[in-house]
């Protein structure tokens, strides 16, 4: 997409709740549709009910627009960050109401999801288009999206530092236990989706299929675990997968495997002794990170025997804040960047996303940052409507 001449950034995520009380209305919005009584829901909240309701992903989301204003003042650029959530307070339609109401006109998303797939792309650009009909400001309001940033050097290079940082520590502590040659298996997680999910994932291909074997989700993540590893001498000959991990929903469905913990127990088996878990899924520690791998996986490890380290996010890390806003400096008339960088051949992605691309296999629903959108697009004089 041609750059244009956006007055606001939109940084928007996932959710999460802030006390015990906000547990079970905020799992009603995350299954809104889907008929889960809350009973059911009471069964699954345990992960929150451990934190004392609390989730770390607002607080997160608040430390990362911090630093993204910072960032945007350093380099003298006059861009306000807004910030809105898909499931908890503030909610992304009061976030572009408010963005309006302050007088802006063309905003431009940022998302704490990287890779491709119906529920860390679509599912947000169908946020932001049924927001802005739920509003009204459709036709009022122009939405666009940053491309999905997997491979970017600002969200590559802090998982390099983190693994290199990793293998280290694990090394040591085999050599605590005088075992220091002992096998070391470096294990990529992120969030598993339905398979059905994960084939739809990214563009399709001349005869509508997936363009990647597996689909984009799978693939990306492979590469981005492949750019990491080749940036880091230490990891060389050292074994590596790409695992699963936050599964949910019904059991008959099948989802992207293998599970974190029964990898653990597989690499176990074959003489593994060491494991660098790496969250190459997910942007920041928020609960998927806090439970499933520093709770679950973690103490897996120490049931085995396994020495392990658990790699940082890029949360707020300064490579990370400065690779948002060039994303976001790639797309604007002011301060442009023409350089649109990638650490792999599959990127850089799409500004604006192929008709089909992530499909919503439940049924459509208004989106931007499509080809095929009608929601969010050019408004004929953005300064006076």
């Amino acid at each position: 997409m041609a750059p244009k001449a956006y007055d606001a950034v939109v940084l928007a995520s996932f959710g999460g709740p802030e006390g015990q009380d906000d547990v079970i209305p905020f799992l009603r919005n995350v299954t809104r549709g889907r008929g889960i009584p809350d009973e059911r829901l009471e069964e699954v909240s345990h992960h929150y009910r451990a934190f004392g309701g609390v989730s770390p992903i607002n607080s997160q989301n608040r430390a990362l627009r911090a630093a993204l204003e910072a960032e945007f003042r350093r380099r003298g650029i006059d861009l306000p960050v807004f910030w809105g959530n898909r499931n908890w307070e503030p909610f992304i339609a009061d976030t572009l109401q408010e963005a309006y109401d302050a007088g802006h006109r063309r905003v431009l998303a940022v998302t704490t999801s990287a890779y491709s797939c119906y529920s860390s792309c679509r599912q947000y650009r169908e946020d932001l288009g049924m927001a802005l009909v739920k509003t009204g400001l459709e036709g009022r309001l122009e939405v666009d999206k940053v491309r999905q940033y997997f491979d970017h050097p600002g969200f590559v290079e802090p998982f390099v530092e983190g693994v290199t940082n990793g293998l280290a520590t694990v090394r040591a502590g085999l050599a605590e236990q005088g075992t220091p040659e002992a096998p070391v298996h470096i294990m990529f997680s992120t969030h598993s989706i339905p398979m059905g999910d994960a084939e739809a994932a990214g563009p399709r291909d001349a005869d509508g299929g997936p363009a990647y074997e597996d689909g984009a989700y799978v693939a990306q993540h492979l590469a981005t675990a492949q750019a990491v590893l080749d940036r880091i001498p230490e990891a060389a000959g050292v074994e590596w997968s790409l695992v699963y991990q936050s599964r949910s929903g019904a059991p008959h469905i099948p989802w992207l495997e293998p599970d974190i913990s029964d990898a653990l127990r597989d690499r176990h088996a074959a003489g593994t002794r060491g494991v660098v878990i790496v969250p190459l899924g997910f942007v920041s520690d928020h609960m998927e990170v806090a439970w499933d791998l520093d709770t679950e996986a973690l103490e897996t490890c120490g049931e085995l025997g396994i020495v392990a380290d658990r790699v940082p996010t890029p949360g707020t890390h300064r490579k990370f804040v400065e690779g948002l806003v060039d994303l976001v400096l790639e797309r604007t008339v002011d301060n442009n960047i023409a350089d649109r960088p990638s650490a792999t051949a599959l990127g850089p992605w799409f500004d604006v996303c192929r008709p089909n691309c992530c499909a919503n296999r439940r049924g459509e629903k208004p989106t931007v940052a499509a080809v095929d959108s009608t929601v969010g697009t050019p408004l004929p004089n953005p300064g006076t409507v």
